[in-house]
């Protein structure tokens, strides 16, 4: 049934892929009315997410947002489409670098790099950096229950040379880079609500208490790591612009939770400034009535 359901699909997502930007905005622009006008699609969890977000907007400003953000999550929803045909050239075309050069300056001392970011802009893209820098690249990712798309994503992504990891299976590698002192850059997504029972840490996001993910510090001060943040803009449609920021090249001085909380701090920037491009049909706070002192 799988393989028959992948023969059936894939070979329209294929032909949707190799169509120009252009025509690809037409058939985005379509869904977009039908998933926020027929559909619905999870319209009152964005809302519900951005009133506590943004408490001192008015509701007109919120449902401003809420519509460029339905815009532009089927744009990523079709970026992805994209992803199976485009060309490197193109892709770099699309998504640029403007301080490439810090990762390659950090490579020097020795360490691997942790590449932590949120579910912002087109996180995707990213999977062309690896053309720029000189590392082992690994990103983690979470398998789909269709083998044959879950092969198929894994070979479009890993053409551009990183290495997809099920997030099962990234701290394995990550310990045996590690005692093989093999120098590597890892590319982690951290922005989810944790389940509560692994919710260590509590702290603000927002301006809404939630337990968060400490993850990436948690590595970085094992295995000392390197933490650098993806700070992405969009510029216009379909195109994106990342700028890289050290969080820290010494992780172990710093005491426990403040680098998650510095992690954060650049999140709620990156929203604040371009608010309409996170990811909100997803229930960020959903905790946040459960949280005891």
């Amino acid at each position: 049934m799988n393989l028959f359901i992948f023969y059936l699909v894939y070979p329209f997502i294929w032909l949707i892929s190799i169509l120009p930007f252009r025509l690809l905005y037409i058939i985005s622009d379509f869904i977009y009315t039908i998933l926020y006008y027929v559909i619905g699609y999870r319209k009152k969890v964005v809302l519900n997410n951005l009133k506590l977000a943004f408490p001192e907007k008015s509701e007109k400003e919120l449902f401003k947002i809420r519509k460029e953000f339905y815009h532009h999550f089927v744009d990523v929803f079709m970026e992805m489409v994209k992803t199976f045909t485009i060309s490197k050239r193109e892709l770099d075309k699309h998504y640029k670098y403007t301080n490439i050069e810090l990762v390659q300056e950090l490579k020097k001392d020795g360490k691997s790099v942790i590449l932590i970011s949120a579910h912002y802009a087109n996180w995707e893209w990213i999977i062309g950096m690896n053309a720029f820098i000189n590392y082992n690249a690994y990103a983690a990712f979470t398998k789909v229950s269709n083998p044959y798309f879950n092969n198929k994503i894994l070979k479009t992504r890993e053409k551009f040379g990183v290495t997809l990891k099920q997030s099962s299976k990234i701290l394995p590698t990550i310990y045996d880079n590690y005692k093989k002192n093999i120098q590597s850059i890892y590319g982690l997504l951290s922005d989810q609500s944790p389940q509560l029972k692994k919710g260590v840490y509590w702290t603000e996001f927002l301006g809404v208490k939630v337990p968060v993910h400490t993850g990436g510090e948690s590595l970085a001060k094992k295995y000392n790591m390197n933490i650098v943040f993806l700070d992405t803009r969009k510029i216009k449609r379909g195109y994106y612009e990342t700028t890289l920021s050290l969080i820290t090249d010494n992780a172990n001085n710093h005491p426990d939770f403040e680098l998650t909380d510095l992690y954060l701090r650049k999140v709620e920037a990156q929203i604040k400034a371009q608010p309409a491009y996170y990811f909100w049909t997803h229930r960020r706070f959903k905790h946040k009535d459960k949280f005891v002192k």
